[in-house]
């Protein structure tokens, strides 16, 4: 069984816990902790347990600590795939777009995608999509322009000919007056000068008459409701015979 790579002696628990404390990065912590406790005296299946990994990762982290620190326990990302172009090939490509294409000699009036990408295989046999080359354009802040669509049967001639190049024969007849005929064409009666109005309106107008209510009735009094009733029973009653001498 080979023997375990020891960790490096300008550390010790109490430092690796008090950078774990300070840590931002969650994986970096959990590693900290980890070789803290080797620092104390725990195992290596001890501190593989602390960091929920196996005995391998742990030597992978005692590795990277001895190397680079405490540093060399964050969580690192993958570089990606390197550049298709390099500063060379870019600086060619962006002086071929600002010179522009020569038709006598590229074929075209205007650079396109597969137009580029062919230059660039002729000038440095460098094969490239036209997907990465448009991301490369756009790094160097070109835009793609589109053309006006144009229908390819379309003909100037004819164009030319169907516009109306003469003045027209027809012209616009004199305004007739609007007094002298209505609407609908007939004559109308010349109006009078002077117009009549309501005796009802404006600012000066007799106030209107309010209607009768009817739904009030007038209350009377008690001497009023007796004197009406005597009056109905007089109506009632015959008149007294004359008293016989």
């Amino acid at each position: 069984m080979a023997a375990a790579v020891p960790l490096r002696s300008d550390f010790d628990a109490a430092q690796l816990r008090a950078l774990a404390k300070r840590a931002r990065d969650p994986d970096q912590t959990r590693r900290l902790l980890a070789l803290a406790a080797i620092y104390d005296g725990a195992s290596r299946t001890e501190a593989a347990q602390i960091g929920c990994v196996t005995l391998q990762i742990v030597r992978d982290w005692v590795l990277r600590f001895n190397a680079r620190g405490p540093e060399g326990l964050l969580t690192g990302r993958a570089p990606g795939a390197p550049p298709r172009l390099n500063g060379q090939q870019r600086q060619a490509l962006q002086a071929i777009v600002d010179q522009g294409p020569i038709p006598a000699l590229h074929g075209v009036v205007r650079w396109r995608l597969i137009d580029l990408i062919q230059w660039l295989w002729e000038e440095f046999r460098l094969s490239i999509s036209k997907q990465t080359l448009s991301r490369e354009l756009r790094a160097m802040n070109y835009r793609k322009l589109s053309a006006r669509p144009r229908h390819h049967a379309k003909s100037e001639a004819a164009v030319a000919a169907f516009k109306k190049t003469s003045r027209p024969a027809w012209r616009r007849s004199g305004r007739r007056s609007a007094a002298s005929r209505s609407r609908s064409g007939s004559p109308m009666r010349p109006g009078s000068g002077r117009r009549t109005r309501s005796p009802g309106a404006g600012p000066n107008a007799a106030p209107a008459r309010q209607p009768r209510r009817t739904s009030e009735r007038r209350q009377l009094t008690s001497s009023g409701r007796s004197a009406r009733l005597r009056a109905k029973a007089r109506a009632w009653c015959c008149p007294a015979a004359p008293r016989r001498a």
